[in-house]
Formats: structure tokens, sequence, C-alpha cells
């Protein structure tokens, strides 16, 4: 039987790496979208010939410190993913630790991910109004906890339509996500601070390049975790 902290160090290792592998899928496709949108807003300031401060920390400087935060949010994340593994393995019916850490990956994506994503996508550098920041943060904050309140709904439905037959514990499931999810996006406010000048497909294409970092690191956290706990002797895992 395995221990608290080997499982913790398991979630560790392999968020670390799912951090770094997300961290250069963002350098790749996040990252030329994130200049561009630069040197848009460069272009509108010269244009009004307003006084533009300069960053802190350069662009190459950004570019270096993404692999560090990626990284770090990864580790962060995998030790998080081990933590509520280890709390919530016993309520996950099924006996194949394999599935359990994939479902838990799934439910932790749509939660943490899919839900605020739909309801308040990400803005490149160029869109945003600062003083709107904690307004947008509290909002974006809210939208994760109604993400982990829907998963639970949908887990709780599914679990009593069980009875009824697995077409009807799907569809359980299913309705008790979706409901929570439409019923806070109907009471949310609605935040649009995107410029009418502003390319749409470049936004879009930012906006995808982040969700596909994200699903690069929680596909590859639930997969490595699966892998790293699965308690299957070899010569069971091996199919002719």
């Amino acid at each position: 039987m395995r221990t608290f902290g080997s499982l913790l160090v398991r979630g560790l290792i392999v968020g670390l790496f799912a951090g770094l592998l997300a961290g250069t899928f963002a350098y790749v496709m996040g990252e030329p979208r994130v200049d561009a949108a630069i040197s848009i807003e460069e272009a509108g300031a010269a244009h009004s010939h307003d006084h533009e401060e300069q960053p802190l920390v350069s662009r190459e400087g950004q570019k270096a410190g993404l692999f560090l935060a990626t990284s770090l949010y990864g580790v962060a994340l995998g030790g998080l993913f081990a933590v509520a593994f280890t709390l919530l393995r016993r309520k996950l019916r099924t006996e194949n630790d394999a599935h359990a850490a994939l479902g838990l990956a799934a439910a932790g994506f749509v939660g943490i991910v899919l839900v605020p994503f739909f309801k308040y996508p990400p803005n490149p550098p160029a869109v945003g109004d600062p003083d709107t920041i904690t307004r947008r943060t509290v909002t974006y904050l809210l939208t994760l906890v109604i993400g982990l309140l829907a998963v639970w709904a949908g887990v709780a439905l599914s679990r009593w339509a069980e009875r009824y037959g697995e077409v009807a514990r799907l569809a359980g499931g299913v309705a008790g996500v979706v409901a929570t999810v439409v019923a806070a996006y109907l009471i949310l406010p609605r935040i649009n601070e995107v410029p009418e000048t502003f390319p749409a497909t470049l936004l879009w294409q930012f906006r995808f390049a982040s969700l596909g970092t994200q699903a690069t690191l929680w596909l590859l956290l639930g997969f490595g975790y699966a892998v790293a706990v699965d308690r299957r002797p070899a010569r069971e895992k091996v199919t002719v």
C-alpha cells in the first residue's frame, strides 16, 4: 500500500514535467500572439503620443520566465492533484487507480479550466482596463468555485440517477454540470473590454493558445499520474 508521501512525490514530479511541456506549448503557440498584441498596443500609444512606461522585465526575460512559471504551476498543481487523489480515491467508484486518476484530471479540467474559460476567456496584454483588474480577478475566482461546484453537482446527480441505468447516470451527470453552469453564467456579470478595432483573429488565436496550454498541462498530468499510480503487475499490462 502506498503512503501519502509516495503519492505526493509522484504528483510533484509528474506536475513538473507537465508544466515544462505546457510551457513549451505556450512558448510556441502563445508567445507570437502576445508579441503581436504588444505591437498593436505600442502602435496605438505612439499614434496617440501617450507616454508608455518601460516594463520592469524585458520581453526576453518574460519568455524565459514563462518556463519557470509553468514549471512552478505544474509542481503546485501536481501536489494538489496528489492530495485530491488521496482524499477522494475511496469515493471514486473504480478499482483501477489509473482510471481514477484520469477521471479526476478530467473533472479538474472541466471545473477549473473550461467553466471559467467560456465565461471569461483570457485576453492578450493589449486588451483590458487596468482599473477593472480587481473586479475581473474576483469574478474569475468565482467561476473557479462555481466550476468545482458544477462538477460536484454532476457527480451527485449521476450517482442518484444510476439506479435507473447507465444512460440515466450519464444524463444526470451532464445535466448537473450544465444546469449549475448555466445558472451561474446568468447571474455573473458580463465583462467585455475588447476594443472593436482589435483583430478578432488574433484575439481568438491567443485564447485558443491559452486553452491549449491548459489542456496540455491537464492531459499530461492526468496520464502521467495514471501511469505513476497504476498498481497492476507488469505481466497484466502486456497485451498480445
